[in-house]
């Protein structure tokens, strides 16, 4: 079990993390239209990379997910991706987007995610 000082400091990296996540998204990403692609860029590809495919070390530090990973797209579906922008992760390193997308953007980058695939993220 990690130390107090050790699990303070990863609390501290987690929350610098989150309040950096969320200063980069407001009301007005992708000028509030609900253009996926746009969507994704302004707010997911610093995580997830442009394609989907995030860096290994994203990957390794923080457990970015793998948006063109097989696993990933055998389960994906539109209401797990819109579940997932809207409420954010589970151990809460994503942050939630609801309120700083629209319902309409949120429907958006969840339609995009899914056209994402090994090829598009690792094309030039």
């Amino acid at each position: 079990m990690p130390s107090r000082p050790l699990a303070a400091l990863r609390t501290l990296g987690v929350a610098i993390v989150l309040v950096t996540a969320a200063a980069g998204c407001d009301h007005t990403v992708a000028g509030g239209r609900a253009d996926g692609a746009a969507v994704f860029a302004e707010a997911c590809a610093r995580c997830h990379g442009p394609g989907g495919k995030p860096e290994e070390s994203m990957r390794a530090q923080l457990g970015v997910r793998d948006l063109t990973a097989a696993e990933f797209r055998a389960r994906a579906s539109i209401d797990l991706v819109r579940n997932q922008v809207r409420q954010g992760s589970a151990n809460k390193i994503m942050p939630a987007f609801v309120g700083a997308l629209n319902d309409a953007q949120i429907d958006a980058v969840a339609a995009y995610v899914l056209t994402l695939s090994d090829a598009a993220a690792t094309t030039p």
